[in-house]
């Protein structure tokens, strides 16, 4: 590991109460142009003594703005404090979880996995209107059905084509003969060009994709594209887990990834992880806004500091081999409750490597499902499947209690 390292509380808290003084200090400072403050200290107080052991509650409390990409050209050097913690933070995951070269991406902290994964697709449609002079209506989207809705809405928004391949219903892998039929039928529709994305664990399955399976089709029919792999559920657990996985930047085919660390991470909601090859993010440069030192360059705009910082906090908590130590932990649960679904015969799909179990919906009454929070596939019909999630606070005496109830529903299922 290069950059992920763990710290202690006391070196945490020394490595952000120094970020924070090379921010702007509103009430310390002549700063007349910024249309930005502290959080209101009649209802936010700064001088609480609990303040003192809370160095992210500090950071809130001084509301850094992370608006631009800090890992490229200039930044606001308002924040240039907590930017350096970002920073840090895309080095960190880049090069030490997802196999980059040193400095060979850019990236920042967006407000979701949604909000990168349209990043992405702004990315790649600028890329080969500029590059290849394309218009709209050559560029589509390809990826599978099981892909997460982000992509439906980034179709939408930037209009262009969605094409989604069939999966295999029971392992939820690609089917290159449908691939290539669907490929076919986008060249029939006069789609020269292509953004692939590729998941890392699938929201409602946790399955990965065989990037293989896309780059040698689209090669075969020698058509242009880019390839985006959607992490945001198994991004920070897949590269743990599969260290020797293709889905990350030692694939040369793979040119950006989406992480969310408001899942696996347990960081606050609204912390999304965008990161991508060097040279593409120029594509999204909005020239207009000349009054942002170094231009805004993301989706959001003005985001939060402090939500780098929190993930910065998790990282270097952990450590690279805590990390393993907790994915290890989720791991071992979710095989126990698989060997438990096999020995009654109830079926499901879980990928070996994941910690999300899928059991078809003939397998477990609905009251079961319901009683035990277990997500559906679809709310507005009767579900295919439900889906237990392994995060952190699922224990196995949590596990237990549904193994002990289906057991006592055998038969009566519906």
């Amino acid at each position: 590991m290069k950059y992920w390292k763990k710290l202690s509380v006391k070196e945490q808290d020394q490595c952000i109460t120094d970020a924070l003084k090379q921010n702007i200090d509103f009430k310390q400072k002549i700063t007349l142009g910024i249309p930005a403050s502290s959080l209101d200290p009649y209802v936010f107080p700064d001088h609480a003594g609990f303040l003192k052991d809370a160095p992210l509650l500090r950071c809130y409390v001084q509301n850094p703005n992370h608006i631009g990409c800090h890992t490229l050209g200039e930044s606001e050097l308002f924040f240039k404090g907590t930017q350096k913690i970002e920073r840090d933070v895309i080095d960190i995951l880049a090069t030490d979880i997802l196999g980059a070269g040193v400095h060979s991406c850019d990236g920042y902290i967006a407000a979701g996995g949604t909000e990168a994964n349209i990043q992405a697709i702004w990315i790649y449609r600028n890329y080969f209107i500029k590059e290849y002079n394309a218009t709209h209506n050559q560029i589509a989207i390809l990826c599978s059905e099981d892909t997460h809705y982000s992509i439906a809405k980034a179709s939408n928004l930037q209009n262009i084509s969605l094409y989604q391949v069939q999966v295999n219903e029971d392992d939820r892998k690609l089917v290159p003969e449908k691939l290539e039929l669907t490929i076919k039928q986008a060249i029939n529709d006069d789609i020269n060009f292509f953004i692939v994305v590729s998941n890392m664990g699938t929201t409602m399955f946790g399955s990965v994709d065989d990037t293989e399976v896309y780059t040698t089709l689209l090669t075969k029919y020698n058509k242009p594209f880019k390839l985006h792999v959607d992490g945001a559920f198994g991004g920070f657990i897949y590269p743990i887990s599969c260290p020797e996985n293709t889905s990350n930047f030692t694939n040369p085919h793979v040119s950006s990834i989406t992480l969310d660390a408001h899942k696996m991470l347990q960081a606050p909601y609204g912390t999304g992880i965008f990161i991508v090859r060097k040279d593409m993010m120029q594509y999204v440069y909005t020239e207009e806004a000349q009054y942002v030192n170094g231009m805004d360059i993301t989706l959001s705009g003005s985001r939060s500091g402090t939500n780098a910082v929190a993930v910065w906090m998790i990282l270097t908590t952990y450590g690279p081999y805590g990390w393993l130590e907790k994915i290890n932990k989720l791991l071992y649960r979710t095989d126990w409750c698989c060997k438990e679904l096999d020995k009654q015969g109830i079926l499901y799909y879980r990928h070996p490597k994941m910690n999300i179990i899928t059991i078809k919906a003939e397998g477990i009454s609905k009251a079961i499902a319901e009683e035990f929070g277990l997500v559906p596939d679809t709310h507005s019909r009767e579900p295919n499947w439900y889906k237990i999630v392994v995060m952190d606070h699922v224990e196995l005496h949590h596990l237990t209690q549904l193994i002990t109830r289906l057991k006592s529903d055998k038969g009566m299922v519906a």
